[in-house]
């Protein structure tokens, strides 16, 4: 059997469309219910359907009143607040192409973005860097929640193949590349409703990641809204410790985040009485068995991952209905049409690594990256394309990641999954995270270097012989390096090519 697997058609998209009036449709039929919920230490923000969908379509008119026409691009520059969410929708109901960006940005990272971009408006909180010389104007917070009484803006209706937003993603070059989403992405989602959340109106979903990754503004406000469910989002300054005591006093249902996220919320001997959560929902990087175990001790709930990206959002999951078997990420969403290819560019045998790949007609595949169509063609084999992350798959089509191709290690000509090592590691009693790449001691002359974070540094004898109990012999690490903190990008994804790059550094100093 070839690893490839076609789970049934997708779910057709509507035309005409637009992405906003299809997430705000709930508020024709229930305008009084709870849409919004901005959580803190010391109250909450609520937003009914109604009111948001006011709010949405007046900054819209606004937009437009402004003189800005339908295509043209929005720079966002805000943190966490109800103002993001009603500015994306607000510039999608206009025709408009919001692009979402990190407000931990840097002036320099900012100033590189207009630049590709090219925005007509730049929107922009208190204290966000900025670009040097703004290529456009640049509207405030208060300006922007002026544009809320402004007359509503019909809906922009059209082509689901046309543009609807950008986000930006880390390049393979080590440059950020923009992605360019339709407005029919959002109507690709629902195949993640059952395949992934089990998702139901009465849900209150918490998402405690920033709103600028897809992973949160998807899975923590389209989602929950499309499906007239409740969102919830922390405010600025909540901890990971006061998560906890928050999902329990607003009755959250659902939580979402990032491993790394899951980690800091663990204390030790504690448990945590969360009666209304069903399961947690995580994406971004493989969890450690070590903080799923942790999780579901101290919480009674499970947790389902889901792989993805955000050329397509995710489309291999676990879910209530269909666990992923342990170790693995689980199995293509209904209405995927999921593949391993190998170099010849076909499927490869079941239980052969290959490259994950999601087939061209995917109706949440992205449209391309901006500005770099060569880029774009070298993504697609055939009619297929190609993630850059490998996987296998079983006989019962559970797909396992193995790590990205570029954190592949090559020992001694085989290839080896460094999350493998790394969830032998994260087993050890003194260490609390790990990373493991590939380095080069000399030329011609690498090794496999493990870098963990632990309270004391560790004998290497002894570490040797713990992973020699695990793992096969090409597989254990030759290198040890203690660190204080792995690095980690602003979502809290694990940068391993930071690792490489530091160790590189280290050696040519000397």
């Amino acid at each position: 059997m070839i690893s490839q697997v076609n789970s049934g058609p997708p779910p057709a998209c509507p035309a005409p469309f637009n992405l906003a009036a299809h997430v705000l449709a709930p508020a024709v039929e229930g305008p009084e219910r709870i849409a919004l919920v901005l959580v803190g230490s010391t109250g909450a923000e609520r937003w009914s359907f109604g009111r948001l969908e006011e709010a949405v379509r007046g900054t819209g008119g606004g937009l437009l009143a402004a003189g800005l026409q339908p295509g043209d691009r929005v720079l966002m520059r805000l943190a966490n607040s109800v103002d993001f969410p009603i500015l994306f929708l607000g510039a999608i109901a206009a025709g408009l192409v919001p692009v979402p960006t990190s407000a931990q940005l840097t002036a320099p990272e900012v100033t590189a973005l207009a630049a590709e971009l090219a925005p007509r408006l730049i929107v922009a909180g208190p204290g966000v860097s900025l670009p040097d010389d703004p290529p456009c104007p640049v509207l405030d917070v208060a300006g922007l929640r002026r544009l809320r009484d402004h007359s509503p803006c019909a809906w922009e209706m059209g082509d689901p193949d046309r543009l609807a937003y950008v986000v930006y993603t880390s390049g393979t070059s080590g440059r950020p590349r923009g992605v360019l989403h339709a407005h029919r992405a959002a109507w690709a989602r629902r195949m993640m409703w059952q395949g992934w959340y089990g998702l139901r109106a009465s849900d209150r979903l918490l998402h405690a990641g920033a709103l600028n990754w897809t992973f949160t503004l998807g899975t923590g406000l389209l989602d929950p809204w499309a499906a007239g469910a409740t969102a919830l989002v922390p405010a600025p300054g909540v901890s990971p410790a006061q998560l906890p005591l928050l999902m329990r006093r607003h009755d959250v249902t659902l939580f979402a985040a990032a491993p790394g996220l899951y980690r800091q919320m663990l204390k030790p001997g504690e448990k945590y009485t969360l009666p209304r959560l069903r399961h947690g929902l995580s994406a971004g990087e493989k969890m450690p068995d070590t903080t799923r175990r942790a999780w579901e001790a101290m919480t009674g709930t499970p947790v389902h991952e889901a792989f993805g990206m955000s050329e397509c959002s995710t489309f291999i999951s676990g879910s209530p209905e269909r666990p992923a078997p342990p170790g693995s990420s689980g199995f293509a969403q209904p209405g995927r049409r999921i593949a391993l290819i190998g170099t010849d560019g076909r499927p490869v045998p079941q239980g052969t690594p290959g490259v994950i790949a999601v087939h061209a007609a995917d109706p949440g595949l992205f449209l391309g990256y901006l500005g770099a169509e060569a880029e774009t063609r070298e993504r697609f084999s055939g009619d297929w394309f190609l993630t850059g992350d490998i996987g296998v798959m079983a006989g019962d089509g559970a797909i396992t990641h193995q790590g990205r191709d570029d954190d592949m290690i090559n020992a001694g000509g085989v290839r080896v999954s460094p999350v493998e090592i790394e969830a032998v590691l994260d087993h050890h009693p003194e260490i609390a995270e790990s990373a493991t790449c590939e380095v080069t001691l000399r030329e011609g002359v690498s090794v496999i270097a493990a870098f963990y974070v632990s309270a004391r540094p560790l004998d290497e004898t002894a570490l040797a012989d713990f992973v020699a109990e695990r793992l096969a012999r090409y597989k254990q690490p030759r290198l040890w390096r203690r660190v204080d903190a792995l690095p980690r990008g602003a979502n809290n994804k694990l940068l391993r090519r930071e690792l490489r790059k530091a160790f590189a550094a280290a050696a040519e100093a000397l």
